[in-house]
C-alpha cells in the first residue's frame, strides 16, 4: 500500500494483513479498518484512538491518519479502501464532513459490517483469480455489487458517528504539505530537511515542529518509516534480493536498513521473509 495515492474511480482495495506502524499519510479514498486480532491504535489528526478485536474504524477521504501497534502479540485487521464514488448518496457527507471519533466499539458494530467486508474480500479474490486466468475484465454487475456493499457499510456506520463539517479543504496547511511531499519523495536518495524546506517554502524550524509536535518523531525517523513500509511490501514476494529491495525503497545503506528493521520487528529481514513466504 502506498503512502499517498489515488485509486481510480472504479477501483477499490481490500485485504486482511498484519497491522504494523504506519506513518501519517493521506489519500482520496475512504478507508475502513476492522480489527480481527489483537489491538491497534488509529491516529486521525492529533487524536489517537485505541481499537480492540472486533472494533471498526473509518477514515474519511483527504484526512491525515496513521497506525501504531504497541502490543507484542500479533495484530491483524481488514483494511478496505474505496473511492467516494462508490458511496452513492453518502458521498457528499464523506467529502464535506468528518467524524469527531472515528472508532465504533465491538458492541455497537452492526453484523452487516463484517458480513459486507467478507463478501467484498471474496469478490476481490475471485476477481484476481479470474483476471490471472483469462486476462479479462470482470462483469459490470460486480462493480454494482461492490458499490452496494460499500453503501451497506456506510448505512450501518454513519448513524453511530458524530459528524462535523470540515472548516477548510485540505492542501492549504503545512501538515498536509509535509505528508504529501514525503510520500512523493521518500524513495529519493538525496531527500533532506533542507531540501524539503527549499522546495516547500517553509523554514526548517517550522518543518521540524510538524514532525515533533504532530507526528511525535523527527524527520529521519519518519523517512525511515516510509522506506521500511515500502520494503515490507516488497519482501512479501519471493522476487528480488534483500539488498535490492532496501535500495529500491530508498535506503542508502544496508546498515541503516538492518538497524531500522531490527528495531521494529526484533529480527533480521531474512528471518522475517522466511516466516512470511
Amino acid at each position: 500500500m502506498h503512502f499517498f495515492y489515488e485509486l481510480k474511480e472504479d477501483q477499490m482495495e481490500i485485504y486482511e494483513k498484519e497491522s504494523v506502524h504506519y506513518p501519517p499519510h493521506i489519500h482520496k479514498s475512504m478507508e475502513c479498518i476492522y480489527v480481527t486480532r489483537g489491538t491497534l491504535e488509529l491516529g486521525v489528526g492529533e487524536t489517537l484512538c485505541h481499537m480492540e478485536t472486533g472494533d471498526f474504524g473509518i477514515v474519511f477521504p483527504n484526512v491525515i491518519h496513521h497506525y501504531q501497534v504497541f502490543s507484542q502479540e500479533e495484530s491483524r485487521a481488514i483494511y478496505f479502501l474505496v473511492p467516494p464514488s462508490f458511496a452513492g448518496r453518502f458521498s457528499e457527507q464523506l467529502l464535506t464532513h468528518r467524524p469527531l471519533a472515528p472508532v465504533i466499539p465491538l458492541e455497537r458494530v452492526h453484523p452487516d459490517i463484517p458480513y459486507a467486508l467478507e463478501r467484498l474480500r471474496e469478490m476481490d479474490g475471485i476477481r484476481d483469480e479470474h483476471q490471472k486466468e483469462t486476462g479479462e475484465q470482470e462483469e459490470p454487475q460486480k462493480t454494482v455489487l461492490r458499490q452496494a456493499f460499500t453503501q451497506v457499510i456506510l448505512a450501518r456506520t454513519l448513524p453511530f458517528l458524530e459528524l462535523r463539517r470540515r472548516e477548510e479543504q485540505p492542501g492549504h496547511d503545512i501538515v498536509y504539505d509535509v505528508v504529501v511531499y514525503m510520500a512523493e519523495h521518500y524513495g529519493e536518495e538525496e531527500l533532506s530537511l533542507t531540501r524539503m524546506s527549499r522546495d516547500l517554502g517553509y523554514s526548517p524550524f517550522a518543518l521540524s515542529r510538524v514532525f515533533s509536535r504532530i507526528f511525535h518523531t523527527n524527520f529521519n525517523q519518519y523517512l525511515n518509516e516510509l522506506r521500511l513500509n515500502q520494503a515490507l511490501a516488497l519482501l512479501q514476494s519471493a522476487e528480488g534480493s534483500i539488498t535490492d529491495i532496501a535500495m529500491s525503497a530508498g535506503f542508502t545503506s544496508m546498515r541503516t536498513f538492518n538497524r531500522v528493521f531490527q528495531e521494529r520487528f526484533h529480527m533480521p529481514p531474512r528471518e522475517y521473509r522466511k516466516k512470511r513466504l
